[in-house]
This record gives structure tokens, C-alpha cells and sequence, in this order.
């Protein structure tokens, strides 16, 4: 995998974790981990699982070879067995009979499918290491920028006061979520002989009356799962993929997550925006012809993971509903290609969007230059709730109010923008008697600062409900309300 089409998994760590060769090192560590359970439950000679281990290094295999003899049984491991048994062969020295350990009750389902659960189990390892840095990263910009004032954007237009650090914690809260369904998600062994019924392993664990201890083919599965770090399964599961689609789904739910903040920092990056930028490196962001340019590739880089990945997720469930009969034709083999390439998709986003997230730089002067773009019309809704009874005369309904206020609103659009700010401080001022709102008042509700709602104790909350993502600490007191003003709109100044 040299990525040269796929930039944003072109990493060394992407490639040892998800490329060719650990696939081909995963099918050899079962077959290891395979070998040392049948030598400890006495059906397998003594010592065969050192020279089994022995030769299940993938430095000594043909990665090419195989993948082109593979075509002969559709699988790698058919191809693969042949390899290690002459490995085996060669290097048990001693005559033990190592051989007699190799793939012994097994099919290639059993082998492969375990084999990816093994990779898997790797990959997400060091993808959760990752994304606990980005969460990590984003809990300190939430707490740094907790009263950093923005804007908030509905449908593209300005909407309501925000603040940069609700932002970063709803960044946290989408990130942290995914990651805590993926750290729990169980990946199970497999282990069903030819058609899932555990034959071949019956078989063998009734045929060895010398066995120091009575054993069955499901404690032989328990004890693979054991020896690898995978789950325990009741059952085969040639058929039933929950574990691959489950799995699928909580990688690319992480992406989702990576996905929202690189498109988030895409648009708040642009010049016109200005809010954020990527951090810097040498030769990052370049342009192949204009100079001047510093274009935002970590964020581009991610956005185009999550572009990606929810196809490869729906591939899984449209290779689990066509698993046909006891063992498929097809369908299973196009798992391989989109499991792996999701996880890689998903390793390589996230370190970018860590990296992305540990640098970014904050502007809050371009936020509040933003945010001030509307002036006072973006308290409409606070002043709405907040005066609207207090128009026209005493007989005049909250809708009449509304309808002045929203009068006013209009009028206020009409003119120059420049004009705006002045025009509807004095539309309001007029409609209302300052015996009804003092000038104190207005100003007041139209103090972006002033109308924030439960912003920060919404963060706080974020942060506490995920304390082994946000890597900072977090307050032990039980989660209170927060004040509320006499209008009854949350100040989350304090």
C-alpha cells in the first residue's frame, strides 16, 4: 500500500498495521496461536508450538507468491499453508513432529476471519491512542476558549451568539462518543471447521484418550481466543456478520467524527473566515502554481477519509446480507479488501486530525469581527423573548409583539448594512417606552455576551460524561443548572 492515490493513509504505521503484510503476519500468528493450544490441551506433539512460532515469521514469506497463488483456492491462506508447513518441516530439527500442529480441525474461514479480527484489534489500539490525543487537544481549546465569542451558522447564514469553545466540545463530544462504542466493541475468534459445525474438532478431541484433561472443541476456541486477546464466542459465525458490520460501523462512526472537524475547519480556514488556521510545516499546504497559497491538506486529507468510509461500511452489510448457504461465494471475499481499507482510512485520519487538533490556531479577533457582521439582528430571538409583551399597547398579545418585532427586523434589512446597527437600536427604542425597558435593558439584550444559554455548563457537561477521553480534570461535584438571569436566559459568562 504506498498510498500514492490515497495520501491520507500513506503513513509507516498505517502500512504495518493494516497493509499486505499484516494481513499475511495475522494469518501466521493464528496459526502459531492455534498450535500452542492444541500442544497445551496434549493434542499436538511437545514443542511443536516453538517451531511453529518459529516459522510464522512474515519476513520469510512471499507476499507476491502468495498473493498470486492465491487465486488458485480464493484465499491467501490455502497458498500460505503450504509455505509454512514447509517451513515447519525445515525447521523442526529435532523430529518432534511440529507439523502434526499446522491448521490441524481448521478451515481457511476459521484462519482468515480471526486473523482480521487480530489485525483489527491492532489497528484499533493505535487508532483509539490517536484519537485520545485529538480529544485530549480539543478538551484544553474548550476550556482556553470558553468565553471566546463567535458566531453560530444555521443553514449557512449566522444564526445565535456560540462560542469557540462549545465548538471545540461538541467537536470533543462527536469524537469522544464514537471512540467510547469503538473501545467496546468486542472482535470475537472463529473457529468452525468446514461448514460451522465443529466436525473436524469433535473429531479430535474425542480421539486422544492419553489428554491429561477431557477437553471439547468450544474450550479449544475459549483458549484461542485466549491466547490471541480476542473475545470468546458462543457460537461459529461464518454466516453471521454482526462482528464485521459492528465493527465497521464504529470505525467509520469515528471517521464521521474526524469528518465534521476537518469540514468545520476547511470552512472556518478560508480567508473571507479567517477564524482558524492549520497548524504549519514545511512543505504542507503548497500549491503546485500559485505561491501565496497555504491550503489546509490535514483538514483536506481527512475530509476525504469520511467521504470514503461510509461506502466501505455499507460494502460489509451488503457482503453480510449475500452470505449465502453455510460458507459464501463472494460476498466474503469482499470483506477483505473494504475492512482493510477502512481501517486504514480511519489510522491515517486520525493522526492527521491529531495533528491538526494539537496546532490549530484560534482567532478570536476574526470571531468577533464575524460575529459583528449581523450587529444587533442577531439578538432577535433573545429580544423577541425578551420584549416582545412590550409592544404596542396593554391589550396587545405576544404575537402582536412578535409581529412589530419582526416588523422592525425587516426595516432594519432594508438599509445599508453600515446603517443597520443604529437603525434597529432606534426602531426598538421607539417601539418601546423607556418606562417599559431602560436603555440599560436594551443594551443589554443586545450584549452578544448576554445571550450564550447554558453554552458553558453544555461543555462542562460534554467533558464530564467522557473523563477518560478529555485528559484534563474534570470537576467531581455533581452537575448543578446553571444560573439563570432574571429573563430566565443562562448567563454562562462566569
Amino acid at each position: 500500500m504506498s498510498g500514492l492515490l490515497s495520501p491520507v493513509s500513506a503513513s509507516p504505521l498505517v502500512e504495518a498495521l493494516t497493509g499486505d503484510r499484516a494481513v499475511l503476519g495475522a494469518i501466521l500468528a493464528v496459526e502459531a496461536g492455534w498450535a500452542a493450544v492444541l500442544e497445551q490441551h496434549d493434542l499436538a506433539p511437545s514443542g511443536s508450538a516453538a517451531v511453529v512460532a518459529h516459522a510464522a515469521d512474515a519476513s520469510r514469506y512471499d507476499l507476491v507468491d502468495i498473493s498470486r497463488r492465491s487465486q488458485g483456492g480464493g484465499n491467501p491462506v490455502i497458498p500460505l499453508l503450504a509455505d509454512l508447513r514447509a517451513q515447519v518441516k525445515a525447521l523442526d530439527t529435532a523430529g518432534v513432529g511440529a507439523g502434526k500442529a499446522v491448521h490441524t480441525s481448521l478451515t481457511s474461514q476459521d484462519v482468515l476471519d480471526t486473523a482480521l479480527m487480530l489485525m483489527a484489534r491492532n489497528t484499533v489500539e493505535a487508532l483509539l491512542a490517536d484519537v485520545k490525543g485529538t480529544t485530549a487537544a480539543l478538551a484544553r481549546l474548550a476550556e482556553q476558549h470558553a468565553d471566546t465569542l463567535c458566531v453560530g451558522r444555521s443553514l449557512t447564514q449566522h444564526s445565535l451568539p456560540f462560542t469557540f469553545g462549545l465548538r471545540a466540545a461538541q467537536w470533543f463530544h462527536g469524537l469522544a462518543a464514537a471512540a467510547r462504542r469503538l473501545k467496546v466493541l468486542e472482535l470475537p475468534v472463529q473457529f468452525g471447521g468446514a461448514a460451522g459445525t465443529l466436525a473436524a474438532g469433535t473429531v479430535l478431541t474425542s480421539g486422544f484418550a492419553t489428554a491429561r484433561h477431557a477437553t471439547d472443541p468450544f474450550a479449544l476456541s475459549d483458549a484461542l481466543a485466549a491466547q490471541l486477546g480476542l473475545a470468546a464466542t458462543p457460537a461459529p459465525w461464518h454466516t453471521n456478520r454482526l462482528a464485521v458490520t459492528s465493527l465497521g460501523d464504529a470505525v467509520a462512526a469515528v471517521v464521521d467524527a474526524l469528518g465534521k472537524i476537518a469540514a468545520d475547519v476547511l470552512f472556518l480556514s478560508r480567508p473571507e473566515v479567517a477564524e482558524v488556521a492549520e497548524p504549519r510545516a514545511k512543505g504542507r499546504g503548497v500549491s503546485s502554481a500559485m505561491p501565496q497559497k497555504q491550503n489546509p491538506v490535514l483538514s483536506v486529507l481527512v475530509r476525504s477519509a469520511a467521504l470514503q468510509a461510509p461506502g466501505l461500511a455499507a460494502q460489509l452489510h451488503l457482503a453480510a446480507a449475500t452470505f449465502n448457504d453455510e460458507r459464501p461465494d463472494g460476498a466474503w471475499h469482499t470483506e477483505w479488501p473494504a475492512l482493510c481499507q477502512l481501517l486504514a482510512l480511519a489510522l491515517g485520519a486520525a493522526g492527521h486530525l491529531r495533528e491538526l487538533a494539537e496546532g490549530l490556531q484560534v482567532f478570536p479577533d476574526a470571531m468577533r469581527r464575524n460575529l459583528d457582521l449581523s450587529g444587533p439582528l442577531l439578538l432577535s430571538e433573545g429580544v423577541s423573548a425578551g420584549v416582545s409583551l412590550l409592544f404596542g399597547d396593554a391589550n396587545a398579545s405576544a404575537a402582536d409583539g412578535k409581529q412589530q418585532l419582526q416588523a422592525a427586523v425587516d426595516k432594519t434589512l432594508q438599509v445599508p448594512a453600515a446603517e443597520q446597527s443604529a437603525t434597529y437600536r432606534r426602531l426598538l427604542r421607539e417601539a418601546v417606552p423607556a418606562d417599559k425597558l431602560s436603555d440599560e435593558r436594551l443594551e443589554a439584550l443586545l450584549d452578544p455576551a448576554s445571550y450564550l444559554g447554558q453554552a458553558a455548563e453544555i461543555s462542562r457537561r460534554i467533558m464530564a460524561a467522557f473523563p477518560d477521553f478529555a485528559g484534563v480534570p474534570i470537576p467531581t461535584a455533581a452537575i448543578q443548572p446553571a444560573s439563570t438571569t432574571p429573563d430566565g436566559n443562562g448567563d454562562s459568562r462566569g
